[in-house]
């Protein structure tokens, strides 16, 4: 039998990573161009599998008595791969020309000497 503040770290975890996993595919869905949209999955999604695994660390280490290290080993593995991958696509996509560029910034009129 786990102690009660360990259910209540484990709920807490749960809901963390589901809630930020809801976060990072509504912002997939419902953001315009690419470059906005890939920052949802790699940002927030990255942090609710994080949380869901390291909730599945404290449980399955509790449970058998043993520390559990493939939980440890996948999120190592997502912490590292997601941020390259989505550079990788943002790369793609500039050098494709697919993405949207962002607007260049107007010129400001109070800057220019006055003749």
């Amino acid at each position: 039998m786990m102690p009660m503040w360990l259910d209540i770290a484990l709920a807490i975890l749960v809901i963390l990573g589901s809630l930020f996993a809801l976060v990072g595919s509504f912002g997939l869905a419902k953001l315009g161009e690419f470059y906005k949209r890939i920052h949802g999955p790699t940002k927030a999604s990255t942090l609710g599998v994080g949380c869901t695994l390291i909730a599945s660390i404290l449980f399955f280490s509790t449970a058998s008595r043993n520390l559990s290290i493939h939980e440890l080993l996948i999120t190592l593995f997502i912490f590292i791969t997601a941020p390259i991958s989505a550079h990788m696509l943002m790369r793609a996509a500039i050098n494709r020309g697919n993405g949207i560029r962002p607007p260049s910034p107007p010129a400001s009129t109070t800057d220019a000497p006055r003749g």
